[in-house]
């Protein structure tokens, strides 16, 4: 999938299905949920009309209807007949980018990544004590928000949770993948936030190039733990403070 910006609109992207990742309704259900989280569709704001708002974002109306029918399910829109389709922040809704604290500095965008490579190996010394093997699964992952390029993703998954991972396994959320394939549930996190310097293992064409000895971007620890509270995957994220903010929201 390929997130471009939609010329007939300022800030709605068009949409694409190409890769086989999640399924187009979905993807907007998921940016429209982001967007009412952060602020950037005001609680109580009442939506464009329906075909006026899928003429903007370049998609049809049946999509539209389907993402709005998922936003109301998880209660970020109320529907009221003869009247229109209101936002409600409901900060505890579960989405699928819910663990995604990741946003532009504008706030909201729709998380797509990039695999670029799957490999087991037995954990570095230099990771923290996570899970039963002393074997993990390490994926590294390009993170871009409407398209724009975010962050680096390094992500340990404990070698006992799976025989094998392949990059084609991967789509753009990790944890439906574990949820469908290997019925393992992320129930909770634990980020500590902090700056550090970006991998060598940047691509040079992605995000902006840091320069000098004391070049740092934003860095997020995180472990996460299963339905039985069993630390599963340790993942650690550099994101480029050009575009992008980590936000944790309350109630």
């Amino acid at each position: 999938m390929t997130l471009e910006k939609d010329k007939s609109s300022d800030r709605s992207p068009a949409y694409s299905t190409h890769g086989g990742r999640l399924p187009l309704h979905v993807q907007v259900s998921e940016l429209l949920a982001r967007e009412i989280q952060a602020g950037i569709i005001p609680d109580g704001e009442r939506l464009a009309p329906e075909r006026q708002m899928a003429a903007q974002m370049g998609i049809a109306v049946g999509t539209l209807r389907k993402a709005l029918a998922d936003l109301t399910e998880k209660g970020l829109l109320e529907r009221v007949q003869g009247s229109g389709n209101y936002a409600r922040n409901t900060k505890e809704a579960r989405t699928i980018y819910g663990f995604f604290h990741l946003e532009l500095i504008e706030g909201g965008g729709l998380p797509t990544a990039e695999i670029l490579s799957v490999d087991r190996m037995v954990k570095p010394d230099d990771l923290p004590d996570f899970g039963i093997s002393r074997e993990g699964f390490r994926i590294k992952r390009l993170r871009r928000l409407n398209g724009i390029d975010a962050a680096l993703e390094e992500i340990w998954l404990d070698g006992s949770r799976a025989d094998s991972v392949r990059t084609e396994d991967l789509r753009d959320s990790l944890y439906v993948f574990y949820r469908k394939k290997l019925n393992l549930w992320i129930f909770q996190a634990t980020d500590s936030v902090s700056v550090a310097p970006v991998p060598e293992w940047q691509p040079d064409n992605f995000a902006s190039q840091p320069s000098g000895s004391n070049a740092h971007w934003g860095y997020i620890e995180r472990m996460s733990y299963d339905q039985k509270n069993v630390s599963a995957e340790y993942s650690r994220t550099w994101f480029d403070p050009k575009t992008t903010r980590f936000v944790a929201r309350w109630n």
